[in-house]
């Protein structure tokens, strides 16, 4: 039986393969960043960039445009992040429903925060706590141009958009953080006068 490896390697437009391994390799790390903030739980990460390479090899077949790999596998991460959300949620429904006659346990083991290297330790808490409160599409634009210390250029590369949307996603994500730090902690507001 032969192997049909076009499924694996699939053909653009222009008849050009694209490398999915190079490619998932190439943007893995901004991919990573979007999938945690989309989540919010580091050890989720892996799962669902998992999700996201076997998405891009079964239906790579459907990008059309090789310049646009980038946007594509943005999408993907989303929506891999999206159906994991929806399965954890499930399940810790279903794991509530059966500790609920549980006695509460002293142990909570909790893995390293990412967060821990980009603020102190009494920022951190403030700063996570602002973020959840985010729209999830702001979280993660803050946390793209932040940790990935990309220009407003590489952001819209990436996420398929023009360069004009990032800055004004950007804009209005900081205002949004800006409030909400100061509703977190009002003499964040005197700091600013």
């Amino acid at each position: 039986m032969a192997f049909d490896d076009s499924k694996q390697r699939p053909r653009t437009a222009a008849g050009d393969r694209v490398d999915w391994s190079a490619a998932l390799s190439e943007h893995d790390r901004w991919l990573r960043t979007v999938v945690l903030a989309r989540l919010g739980e580091p050890q989720a990460v892996a799962e669902v960039m998992q999700n996201v390479a076997t998405a891009a090899i079964e239906h790579g077949h459907r990008l059309r445009d090789r310049t646009k790999v980038a946007p594509w596998l943005y999408r993907l991460a989303v929506v891999a992040a999206l159906q994991y959300r929806r399965r954890a949620g499930r399940g810790r429904k279903l794991i509530d429903r059966y500790t609920a006659g549980l006695p509460p346990t002293d142990t909570d083991f909790r893995e390293p925060d990412p967060l821990d290297w980009l603020v102190a330790k009494e920022q951190r808490q403030l700063v996570r706590r602002a973020l959840e409160e985010l729209p999830r599409r702001d979280a993660e634009v803050l946390l793209l141009k932040y940790t990935q210390n990309w220009s407003y250029r590489q952001l819209a590369e990436h996420l398929g958009m023009s360069t004009s949307a990032v800055e004004a996603r950007l804009h209005r994500a900081r205002q949004k953080m800006r409030r909400q730090l100061t509703v977190l902690d009002p003499s964040l507001s005197a700091a600013n006068d």
